[in-house]
């Protein structure tokens, strides 16, 4: 049987290589197969060379599995955006919002095997308690890191924070998806960024410009109530802010 991955360190290193190769695994099937419909711990283990139960020493379900065959792409994404925001101007809190927004589009546009595989292979469902734990939540708590720098810095939101984020993401996805479905050009780039400066401008104002109701975060919505509490899984990321 496959020693567990806690243990002595020989045990350690060798569970820690096993969980890699399933990892590996997972992320081929995947990208074979366009969903996790057809993936199964059994296949899995076929395509590793181990028995099926072994697996279970390094995941507890489909769902973990699936998500930490993701895990990478989206903390690559992630560290691609905040290296983006960290070379703005400190004195521009929404310009460094822009620069997440060109960083997630570029990444989308020059990668987009792997985007689809993030955002467009059909996952397992999940209890709505485990959702905080889903990798894209290091794109969403980016965002949210923004944007109250924005509101910090003076600005004007025209949505409570964590409902900006959402919405900001979400209208990015929306343009990186019609980009990937019609246009596959290029010369393409211009826009798609354009189209992101406007979302972000619509959601970041300066106090008194004429435009939809300010807030500076305080103020709370359904929708934004109803996005913390899915991402209010205890320990993950440290507070939750």
């Amino acid at each position: 049987m496959e020693a567990g991955p806690t243990g002595g360190g020989q045990r350690d290193g060798q569970g820690s290589r096993r969980r890699r190769e399933i990892v590996a695994a997972v992320q081929r099937l995947l990208g074979e197969w366009g969903s996790s419909e057809r993936l199964t711990m059994r296949a899995v283990a076929q395509e590793v060379g181990i028995s099926a139960p072994s697996i279970y020493l390094h995941f507890q379900d489909k769902t973990e599995l699936v998500w930490a065959a993701l895990e990478d792409r989206f903390g690559e994404l992630a560290a691609q955006m905040a290296a983006a925001a960290q070379a703005g101007d400190d004195t521009d809190p929404r310009g460094r919002v822009r620069a997440q927004a060109h960083a997630y589009c570029r990444f989308a546009m020059s990668n987009p095997g792997h985007y689809r595989l993030m955002f467009e292979v059909h996952q397992p469902a999940a209890d709505p308690s485990r959702i905080g734990a889903h990798p894209a939540r290091h794109i969403s708590a980016g965002l949210r890191v923004g944007l109250h720098s924005c509101a910090e810095g003076g600005f004007g939101l025209s949505l409570p924070v964590e409902q900006a984020a959402q919405t900001l993401w979400a209208g990015l996805h929306g343009m990186v998806s019609l980009h990937h479905s019609l246009y596959r050009d290029e010369s393409s780039e211009d826009l798609l960024l354009q189209l992101a400066d406007g979302l972000v401008d619509s959601l970041v104002v300066v106090a008194g410009d004429d435009g939809p109701l300010v807030t500076r975060g305080g103020c709370e919505t359904e929708a934004s109530r109803r996005i913390r509490a899915l991402r209010s899984t205890p320990g993950l990321d440290g507070p939750q802010s």
